[in-house]
């Protein structure tokens, strides 16, 4: 912890260094090498993070964290959670085998089913759409450091292949997260429950890089094979009903009236703002999910219409750029409810007190789902972020 303390600054300047010399693909002399330690999952994000880290002349160590455990059976879909995880983590040793890099693989099954899998599972049976990565980055991904500490390693910074930038830009010299260069690829969203001392301690090489350029280093430096890796799409590559691990519960589709239209199996099986597949048909208009009502097991449909809300309700808030406001204070920002697509502007925020605000946005947001998270942003920096009520 010491060490991650006094050698904070240190990352911080590696990182803004990438930042300013990305169109050189992250080429960079820098006097101060210091020991960084990259989680890497065997694909060309986290592999292109650690040739440019070694490029820039750090000493790089390469770590995956394992977390199938062969107690759900999975599928063939390319995803962070499923039995490919072998081929992936040997993918990983063997690049940096390759390259003169120490690596290490940890065993983090046990956290990821209890930090994780149960309270998304949790979440679903109590007709909430919870979203894992949002979990996964502050309870395993940036907790890797700690693991690999305890099993002997040392460093001095970590870095990921995520598409952020950072900055000590805030109150107080507060560690900011910024969006990404390239706004399709920004996972600043994914990254909102990060704490100050985890923003302070890591470097995220590709912040300021497109993803064509990365792919292009990559068979620039012979790994084509990684460069044409699909980008994982999934959280989990089989059915996500299984991790649910529920029996078929048969219950209504109504109505905002309450109207039976139809039946599901299962309100865990359909999320706010789906169209498809929700079971509904021959109604002249296309249906959406307006709200799942678990307690009386009952989907509740309308049309497109119906799926907007004015304003929201976000909990359990981590706020991130800036120090916590006092309750009572408001913010103009813009806001993200979910992962892709850009922050809607316009937004009203008040701190409510008990770690909560509302978002009000007038021009009504589609699809807003309880669950999901509520991120806030000033310009590309992210303000913080909760659960939606």
């Amino acid at each position: 912890m010491k060490a991650a303390q006094n050698l904070a600054d240190r990352p911080r300047e590696v990182n803004r260094k990438f930042h300013s010399l990305a169109a050189g693909r992250g080429r960079m002399v820098d006097s101060g090498a210091v020991k960084i330690l990259v989680g890497m999952s065997g694909g060309v994000d986290s592999t292109v993070a650690a040739l440019l880290l070694r490029e820039g002349g750090h000493e790089v160590l390469g770590a995956t964290m394992m977390l199938w455990d062969g107690r759900y059976r999975g599928g063939p879909r390319d995803a962070c959670f499923g039995p490919g995880e072998k081929e992936d983590a040997a993918a990983a040793e063997a690049f940096c085998a390759r390259f003169g890099i120490p690596y290490v693989r940890l065993d983090r099954a046990a956290l990821y089913e209890s930090a994780v899998i149960a309270p998304w599972r949790r979440a679903f049976l109590e007709g909430r759409t919870p979203n894992p990565c949002v979990l996964c980055n502050p309870l395993l991904k940036f907790t890797i450091p700690d693991a690999a500490r305890a099993a002997g390693l040392s460093f001095d910074a970590f870095a990921t292949g995520h598409y952020a930038r950072t900055d000590r830009a805030g109150p107080g010299g507060r560690v900011r997260l910024l969006r990404a260069a390239e706004a399709a690829r920004d996972q600043s969203y994914f990254l909102h429950r990060l704490s100050q001392e985890q923003l302070a301690g890591v470097v995220f090489p590709l912040g300021a890089m497109r993803k064509a350029e990365v792919r292009a280093y990559a068979r620039e430096h012979g790994l084509a094979e990684v460069a044409a890796k699909p980008d994982s799409q999934d959280f989990y590559s089989g059915d996500t009903a299984e991790l649910v691990g529920a029996e078929d519960r048969p219950g209504d589709i109504v109505d905002e009236a309450g109207r039976v239209l139809g039946r599901h199996t299962g309100h865990w099986k359909v999320t706010v703002g789906q169209r498809k597949g929700v079971g509904v048909s021959g109604t002249g208009e296309p249906l959406y999910v307006v709200a799942i009502d678990a307690c009386r097991n009952r989907v509740v449909v309308g049309p497109k219409p119906a799926t907007v809300r004015r304003e929201l309700v976000a909990e359990s808030v981590n706020w991130v750029s800036i120090p916590p406001p006092e309750p009572g204070a408001t913010l103009d920002c813009s806001i993200k409810i979910r992962s892709t697509g850009e922050p809607v502007p316009g937004v009203r925020a008040t701190v409510l007190p008990g770690g909560a605000f509302r978002a009000e946005f007038p021009a009504g947001i589609a699809g807003v789902a309880p669950g999901q998270s509520a991120v806030l942003y000033d310009g590309d920096a992210v303000l913080g972020g909760g659960f939606i009520r």
